[in-house]
């Protein structure tokens, strides 16, 4: 690569290499390095344009101030000049050279060297998470006699009340960010509209103040728009029912107050909008492009009733996600409600509209080749810019932080590594004509571990996959905490390792929504569906080999642990031995988390209740029922089922539940 075009991209955090999961090195195509640069507002098409743009990149100041300053709390800095740093409650404190250790953690304003400049002071680390146990939920897949046609709200308010009076800390969500409204309902839970809001479609019509204020005959005409349980979940019959039973209902809601939160307002604009335009903001007219337009100030005044018909439905939302939260603590939950945070949104989504000015337009996320997806991966989701970030001092990031914190006793952060480098593609290369392009990991971690100090929660990265030393020694160093699966925690022979060995500051699961269940690995039912779906890469005969040879390995292990008998012989002595129970190995595998000396277990019920389909089949989109799988038994089935008590028994006797199970913050 040209060395003038090398030096650009270094400049501006853009590599021009990678180290691919082979621990080879991978030179980055010149016309992708130049397609991101791009996308940075960097002009590099030719070599007068990359001449004028280095020189003015070398131009910078480097001893000047950043445009956002973020302070580890505890520690000082040097400054260029004296100055003044405004506080968040708006006390004023002289600083001479450097700024002091003992700032106050928050928001503030640092005036100096003729400049003015976001000043963050953020936590050393968050309080050590408690040593427990939990379930991982997909929301809309567990459903009750209350449900309407999947699970919602209440029913995870029922279930989370009745998980922490026996035993459980935690209950860790699919995220549950909004989507658009116009039909056909995204299923994606990872593809949203937007992180900063709650998809409606999780509401439950009959706890809201309006079904109990409305007339007996409009709860009728509610009640009879109910749409039963399905042996595939119906997004888009639950979104017709429920918004024409919300809508009747509308007429007895309490008004909303839109000038109280600007952001709420916008939203909701941008859902009216997708009603009459679709849900891809891009394909609108072009006077609707930006939410700040004269044409956009006119459509919200004549959709004024749909604008503020989609603000209620967040007042719900909140409601219902403030009686989980109250289930929680009134359960004595020591961490609560985790919530989980997509890694990007949908570009043609609410938070592409809104946030455009602080997001690379075009940019497609994904990952470079690898071991799983050899030709990469393409997620079609948008990605923020880091340098506007840092010049509007990361306001939009930590605004979305906030409101996914508001009703979170923790976060769980999809593809952590993105606080650190994403893989961009630039506009029509394909997955694994990208490249990564750095961000602030200090200021990305840093304010998240603020924003989770003050709401109070732990914090999951999901670091599984090829990431760099850096992201678990960032994590650790917070006292956040990373991901453990059984599946991957083998040694370079790839046999199991003991769970002893397993790393304390993690969250351990047996399986995630994108791999096969406990039951579905133990009978190769991944195999078969690849094979069936064209998905595999070798010949299946070969494919059943390797599952049964991993199968074999895993029984091993948990024999050598002593958490599964040894194989009993027949009663004749060439009789072979009896292979054990597949339900008998999914306690075992239970057992394996119990034994390990990880903080916290995340337990899915798609294992325990015997689910060989996987919620999720990468690869695909239509060809399988992604995100639309129920679980085999409802809320109340799910109480009283044996296997269900018996591992709640066994995790409670490996996993008490603390005295005291929240340590106080550390400044």
């Amino acid at each position: 690569m040209n060395r003038r075009l090398a030096a650009l991209a270094n400049a501006h955090g853009v590599s021009t290499w990678y180290e691919d999961w082979r621990h080879r090195r991978v030179a980055v195509a010149p016309e992708t390095v130049v397609g991101v640069l791009g996308l940075l507002g960097v002009d590099a098409t030719s070599p007068t344009a990359i001449a004028d743009a280095l020189a003015a990149a070398r131009a910078v100041d480097r001893s000047a101030l950043p445009e956002t300053v973020v302070l580890t709390h505890g520690r000082s800095r040097a400054l260029p000049a004296p100055g003044v740093v405004t506080l968040e409650d708006g006390g004023r404190r002289a600083v001479d050279g450097e700024l002091p250790a003992d700032l106050p953690l928050g928001w503030h304003r640092l005036a100096c060297a003729d400049r003015e400049v976001t000043l963050v002071v953020v936590p050393r680390r968050l309080p050590v998470p408690p040593r427990t146990w939990g379930w991982m939920l997909q929301l809309y897949a567990l459903t009750s006699e209350r449900s309407w046609g999947m699970g919602d709200l209440g029913d995870l308010a029922e279930f989370t009340g009745w998980a922490g009076a026996n035993g459980a800390g935690l209950v860790l969500l699919n995220p549950l960010h909004a989507v658009g409204p116009a039909h056909p309902v995204a299923t994606s839970p990872y593809s949203p509209a937007s992180r900063r809001f709650v998809n409606p479609l999780y509401l439950r019509v009959g706890d809201t103040a309006a079904y109990r204020a409305a007339d007996p005959a409009t709860r009728a005409v509610v009640d009879a728009l109910r749409p039963g349980r399905g042996p595939l979940i119906d997004y888009d019959e639950v979104w017709a029912a429920k918004r024409h039973a919300l809508e009747l209902l509308y007429p007895y809601a309490q008004p909303v107050d839109l000038a109280a939160d600007p952001a709420l307002t916008s939203f909701a604009t941008w859902c009216a909008l997708a009603e009459r335009h679709g849900n891809d903001w891009r394909a609108w007219p072009a006077e609707l492009h930006h939410p700040d337009a004269p044409a956009v100030a006119e459509q919200r005044r004549q959709l004024a009733d749909r604008v503020s018909f989609y603000a209620w439905l967040q007042h719900l939302c909140d409601e219902q996600l403030d009686a989980v939260t109250a289930a929680a603590r009134s359960a004595g939950m020591p961490v609560g409600v985790v919530h989980d945070l997509a890694v990007g949104i949908d570009p043609g989504g609410a938070d592409g509209w809104q946030l455009a000015d602080v997001l690379a337009q075009g940019v497609r996320v994904g990952a470079p080749p690898d071991d799983f997806n050899q030709l990469g991966q393409d997620w079609g989701l948008a990605a923020w810019r880091p340098d506007r970030l840092a010049a509007t001092g990361y306001a939009a990031y930590r605004d979305m932080l906030r409101r996914a914190l508001r009703h979170a006793g923790g976060l769980r952060v999809d593809h952590v590594a993105g606080l650190w480098r994403l893989w961009w593609v630039p506009p029509g290369g394909g997955a694994a004509e990208g490249t990564y392009v750095r961000y602030d990991a200090e200021a990305m971690l840093g304010i998240l571990a603020l924003e989770a100090h003050r709401a109070g929660a732990v914090v999951v990265g999901e670091d599984l996959g090829t990431v760099q030393p850096a992201v678990t020694r960032g994590l650790r160093g917070r006292s956040m905490l990373g991901s453990t699966v059984l599946w991957f925690a083998r040694d370079e022979a790839g046999d199991f390792v003991s769970p002893a060995r397993w790393p304390r500051n993690a969250l351990a699961t047996i399986s995630t929504h994108d791999l096969p269940t406990a039951p579905g690995f133990l009978t190769g039912e991944h195999v078969r569906v690849r094979d069936e779906l064209k998905l595999l890469g070798t010949d299946v005969a070969v494919e059943r080999a390797r599952a049964a040879a991993d199968r074999d390995r895993l029984l091993t292990m948990l024999r050598a642990e002593n958490l599964l008998p040894e194989p009993a012989a027949g009663s004749e002595s060439a009789e072979p031995a009896k292979a054990p129970d597949d339900g008998e190995v999914v306690v075992a595998m239970h057992a394996a988390l119990a034994a390990s000396p990880t903080r916290l277990l995340g337990v899915s019920l798609y294992d325990v209740l015997g689910e060989v389909r996987q919620p999720n089949m990468p690869g695909t989109v239509d060809e399988y029922p992604n995100w639309r799988l129920p679980l085999p038994a409802a809320v109340a089935q799910i109480r009283a089922d044996p296997r269900v008590t018996r591992v709640v028994d066994l995790l409670n006797a490996a996993r008490p539940r603390p005295a005291d199970p929240r340590p106080a913050a550390e400044e």
